[in-house]
């Protein structure tokens, strides 16, 4: 029976490391695509090396910014609200014990351990951690592991930043007629990456992940190359 939070505690960190490279993956993907279809748009209006790396850099810390500060107010909500839990949980069992040491037997049970193995695990785990072991088992997180939202505003800054570098610096570097071509062709082959690596994460098949990110991106390239084609050739 002692296995049971070790098992847990493995799969909890398991599963949350995972979510962090998923995270980690959607943020360089979107700074790929937003930032790729910014400067295309842009190099669709004009040739200039200057307003290219101008609106790029404009996207990049835009888009970073807008990140990290939408991850910072989600995972501090989602701390909030692992704290409310906890606090309750630590009311309840300093005012009904027997109730929660019930509740937690019965959890046990409904994972698959009989009446009586589930009452004997429910015992110990609440004589060496009563706090813990209805956080992991009931709740389903650590309290010695809380979301972090500072560690995830700056992951998702530092992943939406290092996608966003890649077509700002295809767009900037090459010379002007191979401009579009390096941009294109390097958005595509980050974004087939991003979405093989995203299917392997969630051990779905790679191939159309694949596909509906490069096409997703080959779009959004192509509706902001269109538009700013149209703004500079009607001169807006």
């Amino acid at each position: 029976m002692t296995d049971t939070p070790h098992d847990e505690a493995h799969g909890g960190a398991l599963g949350t490391r995972l979510n962090w490279l998923r995270a980690a993956v959607l943020g360089a993907n979107d700074g790929v695509v937003s930032t790729a279809g910014l400067v295309v748009g842009v190099a669709g209006a004009t040739e200039s090396r200057a307003a290219l790396l101008t609106a790029g850099i404009a996207g990049l810390l835009a888009g970073s910014m807008s990140m990290a500060a939408g991850e910072y107010v989600s995972v501090s909500t989602q701390r909030d609200s692992e704290k409310a839990a906890l606090a309750m949980e630590r009311r309840e069992l300093r005012e009904q014990p027997e109730e929660e040491l019930e509740e937690l037997a019965g959890l046990l049970v409904a994972r698959g351990l009989s009446q009586e193995v589930a009452r004997e695990a429910a015992e110990q785990l609440t004589a060496r951690d009563a706090l813990r072991a209805h956080a992991r088992v009931e709740l389903g997180f650590d309290p010695d592991q809380l979301a972090e939202p500072w560690h995830a505003a700056g992951a998702s800054f530092l992943a939406f930043t290092v996608g966003a570098l890649l077509p700002l610096l295809a767009i900037v570097l090459p010379p002007s007629w191979l401009r579009l071509p390096v941009t294109v062709l390097s958005v595509l082959a980050a974004l087939a990456l991003t979405g093989w690596w995203s299917a392997r994460l969630g051990a779905a098949s790679a191939r159309p992940a694949v596909l509906r990110n490069m096409g997703g991106g080959a779009l959004a390239m192509a509706v902001t190359y269109g538009a700013g084609s149209l703004l500079g050739a009607v001169g807006v």
